[in-house]
This record gives structure tokens, C-alpha cells and sequence, in this order.
């Protein structure tokens, strides 16, 4: 009992442990005992840090430095400070006159008007609202114009005519500048005081309602008199600025006058001296500039000339004639002789710091790890193929395409197909077959033939022949494309090929959305040539955190300049001179350079033309427009997409193009050339991302029918047509249409017949499917040069007859 008396106790296993009381926090405790050391990753006080008054004053500061800020930049647009405020003017009705309109704008007595001569559009000074305006009038007729001017200008002023607000072309082109992005915009009606009283009011109602549509919170102005013209000014003065993404970050500028000088190596080819007021950023002579639907080109100097519209009240006040406005003609050869004396260089460019016009890489043969083919074997190459030539007899008129495909009697006839064009060789053959049969009446017929005069009343048959083969050609479109979406990705397997032969380059997946696929596998020659980022998401935030951190030198914002732009073609100054405008943007680093952009689309609602896959489109993305042949694959968030091979109306897709790199965010519309030079709107969307790793699968479809079915068996027939087919494509799993999954077991015979496994018995009226992907990449058809639309037709009424019965 001692010695238990004298022992400890000790607490069991499953005795309560309390948490100790730590006490309660102090936070000045806790710095008295740092002693005022900081830690070296919290220099910088967190939010939650901060004590409930000092969060809510640095929110206050924030809230208050934006809106200082957006009180500066409403202050500095058109100011003598910032630059012209520039005015797009856009009539939508083929019967508004804006040349009217625009001479209400000039009657302020107090007012200076700058006419140019080359374009419809005038600048105007208003020194009583201490404001200055550039009007441009948009040419109705080019799409282009229209939108090439829209990415420049800080407000559109839409003119509607009195009755009918606006036609089918003013329509479309609200639909493309909705999609392209829009600045700052007003809405005025000319003409309605003209109507009689009674019908007046009847058409204010018509367009609001209208308006309400297009436009929910807008105002209407009429112009139809001095005080009118004057509101509308005050309300463009004051309104609130609408920004556009693509153009926040770079500098850009809207030509006013430019000069040619042509080089001493040819003269096709010179130094283009383009002079206007830099808009949205500093601009620097190092950096590139592109020039919209013309290409990237360097500069080599920037002038800072006088402002030829100083608004100075002093000059006003002196050279104003009382009960009329003063107009000055811009004289661009004389004005130019007389700025020369007092035109100071602003900067010239610095060849080390100067931004290369390198696009692409240029590949080095010998790097892969394949052996290149010596002389000798390329000349052994080309004398094989010499010896395998045959002479073929070919019908006359055989094209080379044609002649090509005509079998020998000696010859196999089986050649591999190409895999990105969906045509069998059997009709080919078929084609030629029936060439070589008709040779022998076609000759009879030559020798029957006459010349004869065709009659006026001819032209009707050359007519619609010329119709009959556009109209056969969208209804073969047509058809593919109803056939794709009966029998998505279904193919016949060739019965004069063998299928391990016709699909080669194709392979089976357990699973397209879980198995896995290299992305850097099988690349073509063409991935060589572009340029690709470790991080692409990455990079954009450091070159944008560069522009908002980093103060550029060059020309800031509102400075008249003149650039000078090196190996600049004379057709730049041939379409300014035509009137078309010539707008120029800088190009943020790495955006010269080629890589595979992606964008999300959707089709356009007014258009139902059949689309086919890699058919040549126009893209404007943001300030490029270029032309390409796209590939189509589906909107997913996996790593695999799948090809689609028409254009669908009723699902978002993305488009994959090689094009030049550009930040997002940036808008993409998508247009079609027709036969007759016009441009359809096809898709509008947005740039997605710049990822040449994005993996595009085609998929094509073996099918086969059941001829024998027994309970978890069938004998399967029609999919192959030889033995050797079966045992090659024996790995890879079948499903039906019905959603059995099984695999082959065996071949049966020697006509393709095999014996497959599944895990349940098949309907009669069930199909069996094996399922073969390959990854496909676009085709390298960039070209930046555009072609200028055919100009647009007011209405319906004027379309040619072709145009009406195709639609």
C-alpha cells in the first residue's frame, strides 16, 4: 500500500486534452516587438490589413482618381491640348444628303472651317465652346472605308432620313460596326422639318420606335436649323467617351495630308510621309507601325510641324469676317514648301533599339533529325520519276487535271488520295472513262462544226449558262453539307484501295476525350516558320504592364507629326489620293511576328450560304483585314477539338488561321468574296487566343451493317473489303448508332466479312461504326493585301438579276 501510496498517477489514453488559452491578439503588441523591421514579402499592406477608416479612404481615392481621370480625357479631346475631336459621319438611307447636314454644322458665325479637298469632310474651330472637330464623311459605297475609319474615330454621327430611319444597306452596315465595336456615337435627322405638319409627328413616332430597337438609350437630334446644329455640337462636346480594346493600347493616327518620295532603286517603291495627330498612346519612332490593309512597315523619322488648326481666339478674332464663316483651302504642295522652314525633328530611329520587320523564322533544314537528301539522290529521284512518265492519249480539250487521272491498260491505277480533299476515285475515273468514250463523236463533231454570227437573243442562253454553274456549284455544297449532318463523318471505304492504304495516317482512340496526344507530334514544315510563347497569357500581361508602368518617349498624344515610312508601296499613296481613307497603328511587341490564332465565331443571322472548310475568307481582326483559308473545330474546354467541316448556323465554333500575333482583346468579323466582287458578312466573334498546340482531330467513320446476329455476336459486312483490312484494323473498338461498344474477333473469308463482339445483342436495323482520327492543320494562305469590295447596292430593287435569283 506504501509504495502504491507513493506513485504518480498518470492520465489514460482516451483522456480530454484542452486546447491552451493563447491569450488575446494585440496587433500593436506584435510591431512593438518587430522593433519597426518589416518582412522583405509584405512591404506592401494588405487589404485586410488596413483599419476599417483607411480602407474606406483608399477607395475613396481610388473612385476619385477615376473620375479625374475620365474628366481629363473628356477635357483633352478636342481641346488645343489633345487632338481634333474626329466625327465620322454615316448616312444609313440611300436619300440622306449629308452634304446639307454638314453645312448646318458650319454656320456658327464664330467658327473657322478647314475644307480639304481630297475628302468629303471639313475641321472645325469653334472658339465659344474652346473646341475643335474633325468631320469625315464615311463612303457609303466601300465597306472597308466604312470600317477603316470607324476603328479612328472617337464619335460615329448617324444620319437618318426622316421617314424610313434607314434601308437594307444602312442595316448591314450597323450589323458589321456593332460587331466591329463602337465608339462613341449620335443619332440626327435632316429633312423632317420639310415634311407637312401633319406627317411630322407620325415620323418622330416611326423612328423612335425604331431607334428603341438599334439603339435602347439614344437621343434623336434634328438638324434642321443653326440652334439644332449648335446642341448637337454641345452634346458631341460633352457626351462620355466609349473606349474600344484593340485601340487603348497602341497609337494610332488618321492620315490628313502625305507625300511620296520614291526611292532611288525604283519608284514603285519610297518613303511615305504621313502627317495627322497622334491618337490613344505616345507614339515611338523605334516601334513598327502598321498600315490598315497594307501591311507593317519600319520609320526611320518623325517631324513635329505647326499645328494647322491652332485654336487660337487671337487669329479668330482678327481674320473672322462678320455674318459669314472664313473658309481656308488646304493647299498640301504649298503648305508643304512653306512648313519646311519651321518643321523640327522630333526623333530619328535608333537601328539597335529599332523593332525588326522579321515575321518569320526562317527553318533550318539540317536541325530535325532526319538527313537531308544529297544532290545526287534528288537528281536519282528525278530521273525515276522521268522514266515512270507514260505517254497517255487523251481526248482533245483534256485538261492536265484530267489527263492525270486516265488509267493506262498496263497501269494498277491505285494511288494514294489526298487526304484533306473528300473525293473518291472512282468518280474520277468514272470522269475520265466517259472522256476517253466520247472521244470519237467529239472528233465527228469538229468536223461538222461551222462558224456562225451569234444573235442578240444568244446572250440570255450564255447567261444562264454562266448561272447554271454557280447555282451547280453551291447545290454540290449544299448537298455535302446535308449529308455531313445526316451521316456526320461517314465515308465509304474504297473498294480499288486498301483501307490501311487510304488511311494511313489515321489511328483508333480508346477515348477521344481522355486519351492522350502529343501536341508536338508529326508538326508540318509550316511550324517551323512561326513563332510561339512559353506562356502566352503571360506575356500579354507583361508587354501591358509595360504600357501602363513605363513612360515611352516619342510623340505623346495630340502632337501634330509627320512620320516618315520606310519601303512603303506607291499604292498606299494611290488609294489615299482615290479619297479612301489611310489610317496607321503601332504594334505592340512580338505583333509582326506569325504564329496560329484561334477565334471564337458565330454565324452571322443574315447570311445562310453553305461554308465549306478551308475556303478562302476576309478577316478583320481589330486594325489587320487579311484574307486566309480557315479550318473550323468545336468550342470545348477539352484538349482534343474536333474538325467540322462546313461552317454550322447554329452552334459557336472556333477558327484556326496562321495570321500575324495580336493581343486580345480584339473583334474578328469574317466576310466571303462573292463572283461578282461583293463581300458577305459571314461570322463575327472574338480572338480566343494565339496557341499553335491547339489540337484539331478530323474524324472519319467506317460503317458496316449486321448480317448475322446471334445473342452477344454478329457477323459484320460492307465495312472492308479483303482480309488483310480486318486483321490491320482489328484494335481498334466499334460502337453502333444504337450505343453497343464491342471489337473484332476475327476475319471471316476473304470479302471483308468479320465476326465482332459486343455487349449486347444488335437490332437488325442497327450500324456498326469504327471511329479514325488524325490531326489536321490550316493551310499557310496568308496574304495581307485585300482587294477593295465591289461598291454596295442601296437596295434590293438594284440588285443584278443574277444576284436576286441566287439569293
Amino acid at each position: 500500500m506504501a509504495a502504491g501510496a507513493g506513485a504518480a498517477h498518470r492520465a489514460g489514453a482516451l483522456k480530454q486534452q484542452n486546447k491552451p488559452h493563447k491569450g488575446r491578439k494585440q496587433r500593436g503588441a506584435a510591431q512593438r516587438r518587430a522593433g519597426g523591421r518589416v518582412p522583405a514579402k509584405t512591404l506592401s499592406r494588405r487589404w485586410r490589413d488596413l483599419t476599417k477608416p483607411d480602407r474606406r479612404h483608399q477607395a475613396l481615392q481610388l473612385r476619385r482618381q477615376r473620375k479625374e481621370a475620365v474628366l481629363a480625357e473628356k477635357r483633352n479631346l478636342g481641346s488645343k491640348d489633345g487632338p481634333p475631336h474626329l466625327v465620322v459621319v454615316v448616312p444609313l438611307h440611300a436619300g440622306v444628303v449629308t452634304h446639307d447636314a454638314l453645312r448646318l454644322l458650319q454656320s456658327d458665325e464664330s467658327a473657322l472651317v478647314h475644307k480639304n479637298e481630297r475628302a468629303e469632310g471639313f475641321v472645325l474651330l469653334c472658339p465659344r465652346l474652346k473646341q475643335r472637330w474633325r468631320f469625315v464623311t464615311a463612303p457609303m459605297g466601300n465597306l472597308h472605308a466604312v470600317l477603316d475609319l470607324t476603328k479612328a474615330a472617337d464619335t460615329l454621327l448617324f444620319v437618318l432620313d426622316p421617314l424610313d430611319g434607314w434601308d437594307s444597306t444602312g442595316d448591314y452596315c450597323l450589323s458589321c460596326l456593332f460587331a466591329q465595336g463602337l465608339p462613341s456615337y449620335a443619332l440626327a435627322v435632316h429633312g423632317i422639318a420639310d415634311l407637312p405638319l401633319k406627317k411630322q409627328t407620325d415620323a418622330k413616332k416611326k423612328l423612335g420606335k425604331a431607334i428603341e430597337k438599334r439603339f435602347p438609350e439614344a437621343k434623336l437630334f434634328p438638324l434642321n436649323t443653326e440652334q439644332e446644329s449648335l446642341l448637337l455640337l454641345r452634346h458631341l462636346a460633352s457626351q462620355k467617351q466609349r473606349h474600344l480594346a484593340f485601340r487603348d493600347r497602341r497609337a494610332y493616327l488618321l492620315a490628313q495630308e502625305a507625300e511620296f518620295m520614291p526611292s532611288h532603286d525604283s519608284d514603285l517603291v519610297g518613303i511615305l510621309k504621313v502627317s495627322g495627330f497622334v491618337r490613344g498612346r505616345t507614339l515611338n519612332v523605334n516601334s513598327l507601325v502598321h498600315i490598315v490593309g497594307h501591311g507593317d512597315f519600319q520609320m526611320s523619322q518623325v517631324d513635329a510641324p505647326p499645328d494647322p488648326f491652332s485654336l487660337n481666339p487671337r487669329v479668330a478674332k482678327g481674320q473672322q469676317r462678320k455674318g459669314q464663316d472664313m473658309e481656308i483651302q488646304d493647299d498640301s504642295v504649298n503648305g508643304a514648301v512653306e512648313m519646311e522652314e519651321v518643321i523640327k525633328v522630333l526623333m530619328k530611329a535608333d537601328p539597335r533599339r529599332q523593332e525588326s520587320l522579321q515575321s518569320e523564322v526562317i527553318p533550318d533544314p539540317m536541325e530535325g533529325e532526319q538527313t537531308w537528301p544529297t544532290e545526287e539522290e534528288l537528281k536519282e529521284a528525278e530521273e525515276s520519276l522521268k522514266e515512270r512518265r507514260k505517254v497517255v492519249k487523251v481526248p482533245k480539250g483534256t485538261s492536265n487535271y484530267q489527263a492525270a487521272w486516265i488509267v493506262d491498260d498496263g497501269e494498277d491505277g491505285s494511288e494514294e488520295e489526298d487526304d484533306d480533299d473528300n473525293m473518291e476515285d472512282e468518280d474520277l475515273v468514272a470522269e475520265a472513262s466517259q472522256v476517253g468514250e466520247s472521244s470519237e463523236e467529239e472528233e465527228l463533231v469538229e468536223e461538222e462544226c461551222e462558224t456562225m454570227t451569234v444573235a442578240e437573243s444568244a446572250r440570255d442562253d450564255l447567261y444562264d449558262e454562266k448561272l447554271d454553274e454557280d447555282e451547280e456549284q453551291m447545290l454540290e455544297k449544299y448537298k455535302q453539307e446535308r449529308l455531313d449532318q445526316m451521316f456526320p463523318d461517314e465515308v465509304d471505304t474504297p473498294r480499288n484501295l486498301p483501307a490501311r492504304v487510304r488511311f494511313q495516317k489515321y489511328r483508333g482512340l480508346k477515348s477521344f476525350r481522355t486519351s492522350p496526344w502529343d501536341p508536338k507530334e508529326n508538326l508540318p514544315r509550316d511550324y517551323a516558320r512561326i513563332f510561339q510563347f512559353q506562356d502566352f497569357s503571360r506575356t500579354r500581361k507583361h508587354v501591358f504592364r509595360q504600357i501602363e508602368k513605363e513612360e515611352t518617349e516619342g510623340a505623346a498624344v495630340g502632337w501634330y507629326v509627320t512620320l516618315h515610312i520606310c519601303s512603303v508601296p506607291i499604292s498606299v499613296m494611290e488609294s489615299f489620293r482615290q479619297g479612301l481613307p489611310l489610317v496607321l497603328f503601332s504594334l505592340l511587341p512580338h505583333e509582326q511576328k506569325m504564329s496560329v490564332l484561334n477565334f471564337a465565331v458565330r454565324r452571322h443571322l443574315g447570311n445562310n450560304e453553305t461554308v465549306k472548310a478551308k475556303e478562302e475568307l476576309i478577316f478583320h481582326c481589330g486594325f489587320r483585314r487579311f484574307r486566309a483559308s480557315p479550318l473550323y473545330s468545336q468550342h470545348s474546354s477539352a484538349d482534343k477539338h474536333k474538325l467540322e467541316r462546313f461552317l454550322r448556323p447554329d452552334a459557336a465554333l472556333v477558327v484556326t488561321v496562321y495570321a500575324p500575333i495580336t493581343f486580345p482583346p480584339a473583334s474578328v468579323l469574317l466576310f466571303k468574296q462573292r463572283s461578282n466582287g461583293m463581300h458577305d458578312l459571314i461570322a463575327t466573334g472574338f480572338l480566343l487566343s494565339v496557341d499553335p498546340d491547339r489540337i484539331i482531330i478530323k474524324r472519319l467513320v467506317l460503317s458496316g451493317h449486321p448480317f448475322k446476329i446471334f445473342s452477344k455476336t454478329a457477323v459484320v459486312r460492307y465495312m472492308f473489303f479483303n482480309r488483310e483490312d480486318v486483321l490491320w484494323f482489328k484494335p481498334v473498338e466499334l460502337r453502333t448508332k444504337w450505343g453497343r461498344r464491342g471489337h473484332i474477333t476475327e476475319p471471316l473469308g476473304t470479302h471483308g466479312h468479320m465476326k465482332c463482339h459486343f455487349d449486347g445483342q444488335l437490332k437488325s436495323q442497327d450500324t456498326v461504326l469504327l471511329n479514325l482520327y488524325k490531326r489536321v492543320f490550316p493551310k499557310w494562305t496568308y496574304d495581307p493585301h485585300v482587294p477593295e469590295p465591289v461598291p454596295w447596292v442601296r437596295n434590293e430593287q438594284q440588285l443584278p438579276m443574277q444576284e436576286v435569283e441566287m439569293e
